[in-house]
């Protein structure tokens, strides 16, 4: 795990988006060695996380004086833009589709550890 944090800092991509390794990093790593498939890691990284999101979301229902919990979301893209009605439209010919699965992605992005 510490070889590979070494090769992400030191990778032209993380730092030019000043990405680096978080805690799921680390517990990719010990789930992989533990036969996980990559697969269950999303749902491997929520089931910890659900005590934290359900004791926020019982104290939410114990304070008599928050009615509504919202993040604070502000627009920050395009203005008023013009809209064509979909009757309206040209049909095309091509299809929006990939011939590789998400799936098959993920497998051959992942990083194998021998």
């Amino acid at each position: 795990a510490q070889e590979l944090e070494k090769i992400a800092l030191s990778d032209e991509y993380f730092i030019q988006r000043k990405l680096y390794p978080n805690v799921d990093f680390y517990t990719g790593v010990i789930y992989r060695a533990m036969g996980f498939p990559t697969d269950m890691f999303p749902v491997l990284f929520c089931i910890p996380r659900m005590a934290g999101w359900l004791a926020h979301w019982n104290e939410t229902l114990d304070d008599p004086e928050l009615k509504i919990v919202r993040p604070r979301q502000n627009y920050i893209g395009s203005g008023k833009r013009s809209y064509l009605d979909m009757d309206v439209r040209k049909e095309h010919d091509f299809q929006l589709e990939s011939t590789v699965s998400n799936r098959q992605k993920r497998r051959e992005s992942a990083v194998i550890i021998q």
